[in-house]
Order: C-alpha cells, then sequence, then structure tokens
C-alpha cells in the first residue's frame, strides 16, 4: 500500500501562505489608517488653500464639502433664521465657501448644537443661556468664542383685553413656546426675577395665540423673545384691546439684559402713532466653537469670518434686514473671547476707535 506523503518545507509554505491571507486585510488596514493619519497631520500643518484651489478638485463629493459650514440658526418664525440666510447670501463662493444655515429649536438650544451636534460649526445663541450652561459644562467659556454681537431679542409680553398689567397675570396661564426656544428660557427666567408666579405652558406660539383669540383653556398671554419685528403680530389679526404689556428694566435685569422699547413703526395694528411700550431685551450673539488651530474646521470658520467681514457693508445696505445697520462689528460679548481670526482681522482692519472697543 503506498502512502501520500508530504514534505515539511511544502506543508510550511501552505501554512505561511494561509496565514498571510488572514493577516493582510489588517496589515493593509493598518497601512490605511497611517497613511490617512500622516495625511490629516499633513494637511491640518499646512496653510488653508487659496480659494481657487476649490475649483481645482477633481472630486465633487470633496470639493462641495471642503468648505462648507454649519451655521446653527433658529426657528423658522424668527429673526435670526433670516439673518442667517442673509450671512449666507452674501459670503457664498461656490466651492469655496458655503454657508447652511440650519432650522433648529432655537438660540437658547443652539448652545447644545454647538457642543455637540455633527457638522455645526457656528451658532446663533442668546447670552443669558451661557449661565446655565456653567453649571453643566463648567470650561464652556473655553469652548465658544464669539464671532459678532447681533442684536437684541426684544421681550413680547402679547395678552388679553382684561389683563392690563404684569400683575395680573399671576397665577394665570401664560405661554413660553415650546421647551429649547428663547422664550421658554429667558421669559421664565425675567418672571421668576420679577417676582410673578404664572401658570406656566411650553406650547407651540401659534397654538396658544389661537387659544387667546377664543378664550380658550385659559390661555392669558403669550412670550416671544425674538428681535422684533414679529410676523405673528404684524400678520395676525387681534380683536381690540389684545396688546403688550410694559416690563420694567431694574437691577434684577442688569447682569445679561437692556431697556429697550416696541413702538407703532414696529407694529402699526397693536401700537398706536407716537405710543411706545417699555420692554427689556437679551444679547444675541455669533459664536464658533473653539477648534483647535490649524484643524480644518477651525480653518473653514476663520474663511467664513474673513468673507463676513469684508463683506459686511453689503449686508448693511438695501435689501437686507435694517437690524445689521445697528451692529458694530468690533462690539463684544461680556465673558467671552473673540475668535481669534475675527480680532485679527479687526487689528488689520478696523479703526483704532473701533479695535479699543
Amino acid at each position: 500500500m503506498t502512502r501520500l506523503r508530504i514534505s515539511r518545507p511544502l506543508l510550511s509554505l501552505a501554512m505561511v501562505t494561509a496565514l498571510l491571507a488572514v493577516l493582510q486585510p489588517s496589515l493593509v488596514g493598518a497601512q490605511s489608517a497611517n497613511e490617512r493619519a500622516q495625511r490629516v497631520r499633513l494637511h491640518r500643518a499646512s496653510p488653508p488653500p487659496k480659494p481657487q484651489d476649490a475649483a481645482a478638485n477633481p472630486n465633487p463629493r470633496e470639493a462641495i464639502n471642503a468648505w462648507t459650514v454649519g451655521l446653527a440658526a433658529g426657528l423658522l418664525e424668527g429673526a435670526p433664521i433670516r439673518l442667517a440666510a442673509e450671512m449666507a447670501r452674501v459670503v457664498d463662493d461656490g466651492n469655496n465657501l458655503h454657508i447652511l444655515p440650519i432650522v433648529t429649536r432655537g438660540p437658547t438650544e443652539n448652545v447644545n448644537s454647538l457642543l455637540y451636534l455633527r457638522g455645526i460649526d457656528v451658532a446663533i445663541i442668546n447670552s443669558d443661556s451661557l449661565d446655565e450652561y456653567k453649571h453643566q459644562v463648567p470650561d464652556i467659556l473655553s469652548k465658544i468664542n464669539y464671532v459678532l454681537n447681533l442684536f437684541p431679542s426684544e421681550l413680547h409680553v402679547f395678552v388679553r383685553p382684561e389683563i392690563h398689567s404684569l400683575n395680573d397675570l399671576v397665577g394665570k396661564k401664560v405661554n413660553f413656546n415650546t421647551l429649547g426656544t428663547a422664550a421658554a428660557y429667558t421669559g421664565p427666567l425675567i418672571f421668576s426675577r420679577l417676582g410673578l408666579d404664572v401658570d406656566k405652558t411650553f406650547i407651540p406660539h401659534q397654538v396658544a395665540l389661537q387659544q387667546m383669540r377664543k378664550g380658550e383653556n385659559g390661555m392669558e398671554a403669550v412670550v416671544f423673545v425674538t428681535a422684533k419685528p414679529v410676523d405673528a403680530f404684524l400678520r395676525g389679526h387681534f380683536d381690540p384691546g389684545f396688546k403688550f404689556l410694559p416690563v420694567p428694566y431694574n437691577d434684577k435685569l442688569s447682569d445679561y439684559y437692556l431697556p429697550t422699547k416696541l413702538e407703532s413703526t414696529d407694529y402699526p395694528n397693536l401700537i398706536k402713532p407716537g405710543e411706545r411700550v417699555e420692554t427689556v431685551a437679551v444679547q444675541t450673539a455669533l459664536v464658533a466653537f473653539n477648534w483647535p488651530t490649524n484643524s480644518d474646521r477651525y480653518l473653514r470658520v476663520a474663511r467664513f469670518v474673513d468673507y463676513l467681514f469684508t463683506r459686511f457693508d453689503k449686508l448693511q445696505g438695501a435689501g437686507f434686514d435694517p437690524q445689521w445697520k445697528t451692529i458694530n462689528l468690533a462690539g463684544r460679548v461680556q465673558g467671552l473671547t473673540r475668535f481669534p481670526p475675527a480680532q485679527a482681522w479687526l487689528d488689520q482692519h478696523a479703526s483704532p476707535s473701533q479695535a479699543s472697543q
């Protein structure tokens, strides 16, 4: 009987071949990972490419993503989303710079978006929301830089005819919009500081306004916190007696809020010519996440800032929101550090009086 015999060298070769077949994907994967890491290190160590470099990128997917900046704005009915859309329009430069204004739950929730939501590089926030985040994120002030001190968001306390003062609202149902919005955060905070204990609800303002008109569910007031004018009051039809209540400014509100007013030019159907309603406002700011210097995200925001500041005069011209005319590029946001490229631009372009503000 003849036995089949396999030589040891041949057996060893077979084992090595099999072993290589098993290990090859891992080795290739490790090599690819190393190559990717090396490319990232080289890219981050390089200066940002000139704008025309984007047009030379043969990969459409890479080209459209290379200089796209995500901007967390706010609700559709609020002023921040409108201003975000106008910024995007002015700085747009095809694949060299593309701003994506994103509809969110509001300026207060935008702090969360900036900290945790993928794809968000800059955001519009209300300054008083940072006070709460100091407890949740102790180093919050080091994670966020401000780009621009934008505009005040006015407190609108809109009530039924039988309500004549803030004190009349004590124990009554007052709506502060849905949780996460500026009204849902700033409204109750201001009411608490003024000692107004009301029955707070957090439903969509459209629903609350309808209940107010019809006198349903005991809804006596709605509180908006957004830049005037608000479309709901401009386009809405209300019976005589519906009105805005004055809100006094005092030391309890001096840390984050400013005194301001609502006028007949803001709401001609609700405020008589020549009359004004005193109220308060919270400052709204454009802020950026504090990305590591020379990281991809840092370079994108730096380019956005350069385009925005260089073309800022266009925003203050005809066809754009009048709020832009009230904004000073050198205006500061209390408690925050300015995004370094923004400060560098001001140092290079602004007048001495502006740079010293």
